[in-house]
Order: structure tokens, then sequence, then C-alpha cells
């Protein structure tokens, strides 16, 4: 018998595998010679592709020391609940924008994670970063990240902050605990759309702001590609991308 990516979704699997290696310090190298199985088959699994045999995963579970039914469960618990949805991308993605409308389609919650953190902080997000810094903000994020993926039961479409690719911790954690879209743009449409909000703050006095854009796109595209899913928007209208994200995380 096989877990077959046709019949279901492996993604939660992986990202199950994914946490229990991370939380025991095991490589994918070290965990391919503890198990037996290769590289490539634990970094394909890790990341929802291919399939696995009911042997195999018996052989992960040795490796990992835990039962193979706790590996199993998060497949069965995928079954009856959907898992929460994050928005990923560099201001101007159109994260708010489309997940207020999607989160509309599903009849479900919407959250802006850096308003979570300024109501629960009682303070706006640049006084958190200049009184505080940014290890401050980055706690306060994963407390909000563990309030609206783990304990809230309740579905939900979460608007996250670009920058949190910058914090191995809870972005390893947000990718074990929701769906990830990354909304890509290219930079001057990233500038165009702050401007067209009226939101000139990142541009004032800054005659090298594109060029800043641009490289902190650069950095952080390998780390916004490590979403399951990547939606191009720099062709597609506000609609078209509503329609894309719905078919990609609440697949009929």
């Amino acid at each position: 018998m096989h877990y077959s990516a046709h019949m279901t979704d492996l993604s939660p699997l992986g990202f199950a595998i994914r946490g229990v290696r991370q939380d025991r310090g095991l490589t994918i190298k070290g965990l391919s010679a503890e198990s037996g199985l290769s590289q490539r088959f634990i970094s394909d699994l890790e990341r929802g592709k291919g399939n696995i045999s009911i042997v195999k995963l018996l052989q992960l579970a040795q490796a990992l020391g835990v039962k193979a039914s706790h590996l199993v469960s998060v497949l069965e618990a995928e079954v009856h609940q959907v898992r929460p949805l994050a928005l990923i991308g560099l201001r101007g993605a159109g994260k708010s924008t489309v997940g207020t409308a999607v989160a509309e389609a599903r009849a479900i919650n919407f959250i802006e994670l850096d308003q979570l953190i300024a109501s629960n902080a009682g303070l706006p997000l640049s006084q958190i970063f200049e009184i505080h810094g940014e290890s401050y903000y980055r706690r306060l994020e994963r407390e909000a990240l563990e309030l609206t993926l783990v304990e809230s039961k309740e579905p939900s479409v979460i608007a996250v902050s670009g920058g949190i690719v910058s914090n191995e911790e809870n972005w390893q954690f947000l990718k074990r605990h929701a769906k990830t879209i990354w909304l890509k743009a290219r930079p001057e449409q990233h500038y165009e759309r702050v401007m067209a909000q009226g939101d000139f703050r990142p541009m004032q006095n800054r005659p090298a702001a594109m060029s800043e854009l641009r490289a902190i796109l650069s950095a952080r595209t390998p780390r916004y590609g490590e979403s399951e899913c990547t939606i191009d928007t720099s062709t597609l209208a506000v609609p078209d991308v509503v329609t894309q994200v719905l078919s990609e995380a609440y697949p009929q």
C-alpha cells in the first residue's frame, strides 16, 4: 500500500517529518544514513512530492525515534481540516487585498499578522522596532504565529510579513503549520503598488530606494521560492490572482 500524491496531499506529512528531523538535530544526510533511504527521496518527501510505502514510512519513523502513527496522524487530520493559508511576499505583493478576497470567498477569517503583533504589543510596528529592536519583534511574531496557527482551531488566511524569511525558526514554523503561497511580482511592481496605496515613506529622501528594493527581493527570492506554491502576479489582475490562490489552496 502506498500513500500516493494523487490520493492524498503529502505536504503535511513532509512538514511533520522535517519538523521531527530538525527537532532531533538531524540533517537530511543524517536521516538518510539512519533510515537507509536516499537523500533525494527524503528531500522530495519533505516537500510533499512523490509517494511513500508503509515500509519506508516505518523506516523513517524508526530512524526519527517516533511511532509511524505519529506521522500518519497529520494526514488523517488533513482529511478533516484544511491548514491555514499564509500569503508571503514583499510589500506591494497584494497580500492584504488578495487575502481579504480569498477569506471572503471561503467565509473564513483574514488575519494581518503585523496588525495582530502591534495589537498584542500595544505599540505601532515602527515603535516596536525603534524601541525594542528586531529580535523583540521576531519574538512577538512567533507568539502571533503560534496563536493563529496552533492554538486557534479556526480556518484562516494570514498575510505574513515579507521579512519572516530572514528568521529561520519563524520561517520553518510557518511552513510546518500553514500552506504557504508566494505572491511574486517584479521590483518595479512592488514599488508602484506601494506608491499607489499612498504610502510614500519608503521612497522619501532615498534616491537609492529602488536599488535597495531590488537587492532585498533578490536576497529573499530563494527563501520565498521554498513556499508550496508561487503565483506570479506580474500579468494578472487581482480577481485572477484570487482565483489561482483559491484553486491552489482549496482544490476541489
